[in-house]
């Protein structure tokens, strides 16, 4: 991109073919992009006011530079993709706070609603790429309290007012001064804590369910298995220099949120967890009498993974699931319980990472236009 030699390749053909593609994220871009250079009229709908998805608002600037997302796109409508922001696919609800159409609602941001049943009509055939994006919630007492958030809600808040005003408007959650707690590992929840340092927060606490990892693989996690040895993200890395200390507190299961008697967070209740294998070799979790305690904390985000697609659009059209929750569809055909309609990316199978997403947009483009171009033979013969 730097020195020019990457160019949009648009197609030399049109195949009169259109299709609908469900979100904008990683899966959605790269099946976008096979689809149009195919030379299928490619549509992209997404319900937020900028394209990207998760790739746009999921991850934080310092991670991840939105003008490396910008030239990409860029480069889609060079080649004739055409796109459409604040469209949500689906019916018009009342989105729980955190939700990205509620974060869009409270930024004046008007949504214009398409009945999924209307794009079959419409087009030759749809791409669902919608991520997944249903938290998992931890509903233990307290929850309504003022100050407990989604970590999306958190890290979408934040990136989308630095970029509308560079966080001057003051349209996100602000960690400044306050005590700042993340239940939850993983990527996102290292983005919790290295955005919320970026705030300036007065103390940082991450509560791990689970014990501290060995720095090696145990002889119970061998390869090809994804190895569940102990890491230093940029989070835990920042946080560190700054306190002193690491940022994890592990086996730590959280049992109450704790009011500040107006309806504010003031702080949680947890207490410690052993980890034991039962008879079956099945590890068990018990609470360890004596260690109850009570944390401080202004601000609690929750970053304990997500339990698959939204499913409210997916309803409407009576998509098939599969026993985890995700859009039912074969690996490899990307095909769904109805025909002409596709699922690829982490609504097929399950939160995974961007490549995996990006190589499941390639193979959806693939084997839809296979499908169309069988559609437009059998039309030829017909």
């Amino acid at each position: 991109f730097e020195e020019g030699w990457v160019k949009p390749k648009p197609p030399l053909n049109e195949s009169g073919q259109s299709v609908a593609v469900i979100g904008s994220g990683p899966a959605g871009l790269s099946a976008a992009q096979q689809l149009r250079r195919a030379g299928h009229k490619v549509t992209v709908y997404e319900r937020a006011d900028r394209i990207g998805g998760l790739l746009m608002y999921g991850i934080p600037n310092m991670k991840l530079d939105k003008g490396v997302i910008d030239r990409r796109i860029d480069q889609l409508r060079d080649e004739g993709v055409e796109f459409f922001t604040n469209t949500h696919i689906g019916k018009p609800e009342d989105f729980p706070e955190g939700h990205i159409n509620r974060i869009m609602q409270d930024a004046n941001h008007k949504i214009t609603y398409i009945d999924p049943n209307d794009l079959i009509q419409q087009y030759d055939s749809v791409l669902w790429a919608i991520g997944a994006t249903k938290p998992r919630d931890l509903p233990i007492p307290g929850r309504e309290l003022k100050g407990i958030h989604f970590a999306m809600d958190f890290l979408t808040r934040n990136t989308k007012s630095l970029l509308d005003s560079n966080l001057q408007n003051d349209n996100y959650i602000s960690a400044k001064d306050k005590n700042v707690i993340v239940i939850g590992g993983g990527d996102t929840g290292t983005d919790c804590i290295g955005t919320s340092l970026r705030h300036g927060c007065k103390s940082l606490v991450n509560f791990e369910l689970l014990p501290e990892p060995p720095v090696e693989r145990a002889a119970d996690n061998p390869w090809p298995q994804w190895p569940k040895v102990f890491r230093i993200d940029y989070g835990h890395q920042e946080a560190t220099e700054r306190d002193g200390k690491d940022p994890r507190e592990y086996c730590v299961l959280s049992k109450e949120f704790i009011s500040d008697g107006n309806g504010n967070l003031s702080g949680i209740r947890t207490v410690n967890v052993e980890w034991t294998k039962d008879e079956s070799g099945r590890f068990q979790m018990h609470e360890v009498e004596g260690s109850e305690k009570e944390w401080k904390a202004e601000l609690i985000t929750l970053s304990m993974g997500f339990l698959g697609p939204e499913q409210t659009a997916t309803d409407i059209m009576d998509l098939e699931y599969d026993p985890r929750s995700n859009i039912k569809a074969t690996y490899g055909d990307f095909t769904t319980s109805i025909e002409g309609v596709f699922a690829a990316g982490d609504c097929r199978r399950g939160q995974s990472l961007v490549v995996w997403a990006i190589n499941e947009g390639r193979g959806a483009a693939k084997a839809i236009d296979q499908y169309l171009n069988n559609k437009a033979k059998k039309n030829t013969v017909s």
